[in-house]
């Protein structure tokens, strides 16, 4: 439960173009045709759920206060914190590169098409991001950061695959003048990012539920004292009068 919870609040509640807006020089770029947003967004999937794995363990055995105890005692009390940016921007310069050998090697029009933006994912604010929010929320596991690089690789991918099957539409479109190119795909971005708003509800329902279960428990006891404080007055009244 918990993976799946994971998977689908990086997806669509906190999805890393319409929630936290990174990744938008090459969201903007790269969206004008869905063959190129669909390559760069499967690359983009593929750097993020390999870099971020690979960041979790660097952070968990070597960068955080106290992880470089397992080399002994001694060693216990370093703290390579501040190392954190230039680690994780080698390991995914590292990944891009691979990326970029790759994408030569067996699918070179979509190397020429993506142009400059795909060794610019090295520098990609969102591969990035994943990472350090890994760092921030402290994922527990691997397999959870292994899900979080995915799914939040998924979530860039629906982003800019979507904004490109709009682009390609609209150029049939009649669009005002000054609105054209980049000022009409800010605004399509900004209501998509509304939209993906309402799907912060998805997971809150349960707490909404815990609570109210929690609020019925504490008015319950309250109700039984008021019954038997009226209990109490009731035969007080009783006993003054069998006394007068």
């Amino acid at each position: 439960m918990e993976h799946l919870e994971l998977f689908f609040k990086a997806i669509f509640i906190d999805n890393m173009v319409f929630a936290t807006f990174l990744g938008m020089c090459s969201y903007l770029a790269v969206s004008k045709k869905v063959a190129t947003a669909v390559g760069l967004g499967a690359a983009v999937i593929f750097v993020m759920a390999i870099t971020v794995p690979l960041n979790w363990l660097l952070d968990q055995y070597l960068l955080q206060e106290g992880a470089l105890s397992w080399l002994g005692e001694e060693y216990a009390e370093y703290d390579l914190s501040f190392l954190s940016f230039i680690m994780f921007i080698a390991t995914i310069a590292t990944m891009v590169q691979l990326v970029e050998i790759i994408v030569e090697k067996f699918s070179p029009a979509l190397y020429n098409s993506l142009g400059i933006f795909l060794p610019l994912i090295a520098v990609n604010c969102a591969i990035l991001g994943g990472s350090l929010f890994m760092q921030s929320r402290e994922i527990e596991t691997l397999g959870l950061a292994f899900n979080y690089g995915i799914s939040s690789g998924i979530g860039w991918f629906l982003a800019i695959l979507a904004i490109a099957a709009i682009r390609e539409k609209i150029r049939y479109s009649n669009v005002p003048g000054p609105l054209r190119g980049l000022g009409i795909t800010f605004i399509i971005t900004g209501l998509m990012a509304i939209g993906f708003m309402s799907f912060g509800g998805m997971l809150t329902g349960g707490d909404e539920v815990e609570q109210t279960t929690e609020q019925t428990a504490v008015v319950a006891p309250s109700i039984n004292k008021v019954e038997v404080t009226k209990e109490a007055i009731d035969i007080a009244k009783n006993e003054k009068e069998i006394i007068e």
